[in-house]
């Protein structure tokens, strides 16, 4: 039985469970949104193609499933190549589809060309990517998506890009199904047995979690590791999610927004750092010194490409699937969990208090949020102070419930990933953590979570500036140029201006009370907290010079 192109890709959707489409719609792409409505997917108009993308992104963490974007040709295309890296960092399968004018035609002068003859969207995608490709014949489609779908699915999951021209989605071809992948076998690691070796001979190890810890969802697995060895623990930025930070094992994040107590700890004489799921880059390390190079490093990665490189220590690499092989490790020791004391460094700060503060601080609203949410609340920080504030002053006490990026970074980004996960995990309470700098990017967004009733808390920071540049900038060289706002942005103006319930909050009582009306609501919520523009923020580690 033949169907045409556009109807096979959707039919697949379905079949894949997909219930949300996210997207801006064009001329080239247009079969594709018709299809859609008659299939029942919900098609979430985005107001950026870069926000479409981080939604699709958002979608696929929470649902666990492909996560589909899809744009026009020409412009609108390049507009979801954000969107693409931070798939990619997050280890995430999403499928951006984007189209061509036409096959038949390309040669020809095109508007909105996507070919190799103007904007070229398949190499565009490339390094964002795991795989990207041009559909120039309808009988392509199952051997490319094959192609796509195996690499989404295999190894280090991740997003891939099909680019198919209007004329081939009009096309008539033989039908077929592809399941999302589920037979390909996790890349198990030889040396196992080496890496029991080296914990069990370490008299002063340190368990490093990094955003992978977080990705592979290795919650149980490191709290097993940590509590059989008596291993203390310390997480990098975007690992803050992977273990709860009322643990007894827990010394505090490291870097930007890091405990002084991992800091301490980090140069006390490390015999053996442990890494799970860090490549280890300058936002991990950020303030890392040559006293707290370990002796040796042992490290679990799906790839290759950075492991060993960062760090001079001997390094002993488990390449492959992370949970897979630390589940191998405590299957060959025996490895179970085990009760310990609260650490020296933890205990110390339990018995201290916060001083009062005159301006409300980015750490008290913080504590204040804390103290209102549920604990499988659902944080996703964006790029900026805001987030490492979170890092330092916001306790996760469910495993998987913070995501952060560190390598790819983009301000606005946890604006469309928040709404995204929402519609994925409408059970759950999902905040977005962000700026005035990262709302003036992306925060047009809020007007899709408002007109698709997706219920997302935004929580924004609003200290009319840049402030991690700002702030950076005048640490290093003195001054600070271009980070500073002249009129600042009223955010529960702006908020209210798209439909959404807004409030402004000037103490920790107005903090704790619009999250709570914000909990009660049905529709998307902006919670302005007006902090101390002066505040230092914990990013002072991360040196700029330039000399």
């Amino acid at each position: 039985m033949k169907k045409r192109v556009y109807t096979l890709l959707v039919e697949h959707f379905k079949n894949w469970g997909i219930s949300h489409v996210f997207g801006i719609p064009g001329k080239s792409i247009s079969p594709l949104m018709l299809e859609l409505d008659n299939y029942g997917i919900e098609y979430v108009l985005g107001r950026h193609e870069a926000g479409c993308g981080f939604e699709a992104s958002g979608y696929a963490l929470a649902k666990k499933t492909m996560g589909i974007a899809i744009g026009t040709s020409g412009p609108g295309g390049t507009n979801l190549i954000p969107g693409a890296g931070h798939a990619r960092e997050f280890q995430l399968p999403v499928l951006f589809i984007t189209g061509q004018p036409s096959m038949q035609e390309t040669g020809r002068a095109l508007s909105q060309d996507s070919s190799q003859f103007s904007v070229d969207l398949v190499k565009m995608f490339e390094p964002v990517t795991l795989f990207s490709a041009r559909v120039e014949r309808g009988d392509l489609l199952h051997l490319y998506l094959k192609h796509a779908l195996e690499k989404a699915y295999t190894g280090e999951k991740g997003p891939v890009h099909l680019c198919i021209p209007f004329d081939v989605l009009m096309e008539e071809v033989d039908s077929f199904y592809l399941p999302l992948p589920d037979h390909i076998s996790p890349v198990v690691s030889p040396d196992i047995d080496k890496a029991l070796s080296l914990i069990n001979e370490a008299k002063k190890p340190v368990l490093f979690l990094g955003k992978g810890a977080v990705a592979a969802e290795t919650y149980n697995q490191v709290r097993i590791i940590a509590e059989h060895w008596g291993i203390p623990v310390v997480t990098s930025t975007g690992g803050k999610g992977a273990f709860s930070t009322n643990h007894p094992l827990y010394l505090g994040g490291y870097g930007l927004g890091g405990s002084k107590y991992a800091t301490e700890y980090m140069k006390s004489g490390i015999d053996l750092m442990i890494v799970v799921g860090s490549k280890l880059c300058d936002m991990s390390l950020s303030g890392f010194t040559a006293d707290m190079e370990p002796e040796k490093v042992l490290q679990f990665e799906y790839d290759l490409t950075f492991a060993g490189k960062t760090i001079q220590a001997p390094t002993q690499i488990i390449l492959g699937d992370i949970e897979y092989n630390l589940n191998q490790l405590i299957l060959q020791s025996g490895a179970s969990l085990k009760e310990h004391e609260v650490l020296a460094a933890r205990a110390q700060v339990a018995a201290t208090t916060a001083p009062m503060e005159s301006a409300l601080s980015a750490g008290a609203a913080f504590r204040s949020l804390r103290s209102v949410l549920p604990k499988e609340a659902v944080i996703f920080g964006d790029a900026g102070s805001h987030s490492f504030h979170a890092v330092q002053n916001f306790e996760i006490i469910e495993p998987g419930t913070f995501f952060l990026a560190e390598m790819f970074i983009t301000m606005g980004a946890a604006i469309g990933f928040s709404i995204g996960a929402k519609i994925g995990m409408p059970e759950r309470p999902v905040v977005c953590v962000t700026g005035d700098g990262c709302m003036m990017m992306h925060g047009t967004e809020i007007s899709t979570a408002v007109n698709h009733g997706i219920p997302v808390i935004f929580f924004v920071l609003n200290n009319g500036r840049l402030d991690m540049v700002e702030k950076g900038m005048s640490y290093n060289t003195g001054r600070s140029v271009g980070a500073i706002f002249e009129r600042p942005l009223d955010v529960s103006l702006f908020a209210q201006s798209m439909g959404a319930t807004a409030f402004r909050c000037e103490n920790e009582t107005d903090v704790k009370r619009a999250v709570q009306l914000a909990l009660q609501s049905n529709t998307a919520t902006v919670i302005e907290v007006m902090v101390d523009p002066q505040e230092i923020p914990p990013i002072l580690t991360r040196l700029l010079s330039l000399d």
